[in-house]
């Protein structure tokens, strides 16, 4: 018994010592491997929209005070989001993150806040047009909060998850109302890369410059999409939209979630608006899969 006390110091020392091992464990990491894509924009006088990225910022905890820096972020970056559409995606990098679920990260952008009386000399975000003028970005909601992407995503231990952040400027690029200036509205999904699948095919008999194909997740559509209202977009609820290439006669819409769809087939009018031609219902999506879908636009369904 008079040895007893010797053994304290000891276990003392054993109790730090795997409190110490168990936080090791604890704080184990992952890879998430980030791309960034696009859907079309209506105007068609518009040849880029410019995003310059600042930082990209996660939470973990969920509690909004618990934001913290992709650290190996390589930044800033600079991108026209109108380069990367039809399936194609810019891969912004591959960042180091605590293992664990993740609901949403944000992407701090150089753009002034839309209370910004006098647009800045040199936007870092701005929209570009075909005639070689400008005009700057704003955001509606300020800077503080960041452009918010939400989707859920595990960053598995010592893995990678891949991801892609669709900015779908067919919903997230608007005009205000007297056409003084561009807002960028936060419309941003995330979608696992492996998870997802994309519909694509040869379109015949194309009637105009612009098509664009629209999915809706099944039985979503109603015809109150279609509708012009002053200030909103068309196609609020759509999933992923893509523009038909007017070269090679093919679409693809891409980074959908597994699940079954409708098509919109539409096409432009003379202003920034699209007439619906008809539509392709109950079309089949897999994860990881491509399901393969020619379009003849002479041969439309006309109800989803």
């Amino acid at each position: 018994m008079k040895a007893f006390p010797k053994l304290v110091p000891f276990l003392g020392i054993l109790i730090a010592l795997a409190g110490f091992w168990g936080c090791q464990v604890n704080s184990s990491t992952g890879a998430v491997a980030l791309r960034i894509t696009d859907a079309p924009v209506d105007n068609p006088d518009i040849d880029g929209v410019w995003l310059t990225i600042g930082e990209v910022q996660y939470n973990l905890g969920g509690d909004d005070s618990g934001w913290q820096v992709f650290s190996d972020l390589a930044g800033p970056q600079k991108i026209n989001l109108l380069d990367y559409q039809n399936g194609l995606a810019f891969l912004l990098g591959s960042f180091t993150l605590p293992s664990g679920q993740y609901d949403q990260i944000r992407f701090m952008l150089d753009i002034p806040d839309e209370g910004t009386k006098v647009p800045p000399a040199s936007p870092g975000c701005y929209v570009s047009f075909k005639d070689g003028t400008t005009a700057p970005l704003f955001v509606p909601s300020g800077l503080q909060t960041g452009y918010k992407a939400v989707g859920s995503f595990q960053v598995p231990v010592n893995g990678t998850v891949d991801i892609t952040a669709d900015f779908d400027l067919h919903k997230s690029l608007r005009l205000t109302k007297n056409g003084n200036r561009y807002l960028l509205q936060p419309t941003i999904r995330l979608v696992v890369d492996d998870q997802a699948g994309a519909i694509e095919g040869a379109v015949i008999y194309v009637p105009a410059e612009k098509v664009m194909v629209i999915a809706y997740a099944d039985g979503t559509y109603t015809d109150s999409e279609a509708l012009v209202l002053s200030g909103e977009v068309q196609f609020p609820n759509a999933a992923a939209s893509a523009v038909v290439d007017p070269a090679m006669q093919a679409y693809k819409v891409a980074f959908l979630a597994a699940g079954m769809y409708d098509l919109v087939v539409a096409t432009a009018n003379l202003d920034t608006t699209f007439s619906v031609n008809g539509f392709i219902p109950n079309v089949l999506v897999q994860g990881g899969q491509t399901t393969h879908l020619p379009i003849d636009m002479l041969a439309l369904d006309s109800a989803p």
